[in-house]
Parts: C-alpha cells; structure tokens; sequence
C-alpha cells in the first residue's frame, strides 16, 4: 500500500556531511510520524531521530547537535541532514513512517525502507 525509498547515503570522510531524504508513496492520507533508524551488524536497531508531522523531534543523544531531522508533510517527505560525521555513525540508516491510509478507526500502519549505506571513513 505504501512505499518508502531512502536515498543519500554513501561514503564521506569523517567531519563531513550526508543528506538523506525519505520519500513515502502509495495509499496516503496523511503522515502521523516520520523517524530514521540505523543498524550495524550484530548491533541492535536504534532509532536517530523522529518528527511528528506538527514538527516535533526527537534525537539520539549521539547525534544531539548533529543531526537534523525535518519533514514536509505536502510532499510526504522526510530528511535526516548528518553533519559532522563520525565512523561510529556507519550503518544502514532506515526510514520509518506512522501513515495515516484511511478514515477511521485502526487507520494507521507503520511502514519501512529498504535502508541506505552511510560508511565514515577515518
């Protein structure tokens, strides 16, 4: 009903930037939240950072001050801007949405991406 797509990740030098961008589609009728979570291998998922669609956040104590998370409910659209990046910030990073799908009651559904590479090298 619904898709996700990440898009942004990649490789940077520590001290650097990323922007990632969620971009939600399919059967929408209006975003609830918006968050990105990210994975390393052996690791437990972790959520980075939320966003309610009235523009409230949430962050990670490890990426206060560096991360910056926004949405744009008209384009239903999630951003995660990384800035000074850090080695230990490699992971794949996932988006994640609280979609509204219909009217009514039980209409809300979480959904995910398929996640995207972020590697800071030292």
């Amino acid at each position: 009903q619904v898709q996700l797509v990440e898009s942004g990740g990649g490789l940077v030098q520590a001290g650097g930037s990323l922007r990632l961008s969620c971009a939600a589609s399919g059967s929408i009728l209006s975003l609830y939240t918006m968050a990105w979570f990210r994975q390393v291998p052996g690791k437990q998922s972790e959520l980075v950072a939320g966003i309610t669609s009235g523009g409230s956040t949430n962050y990670a104590d490890s990426v206060k001050g560096r991360f910056t998370i926004s949405i744009d409910n008209g384009k239903n659209t999630a951003d995660l801007q990384m800035n000074s990046l850090r080695p230990e910030d490699t992971a794949v990073y996932y988006c994640n949405a609280d979609i509204t799908i219909r009217p009514g009651p039980q209409a809300h559904r979480i959904f995910w991406g398929q996640g995207t590479q972020v590697t800071v090298s030292s």
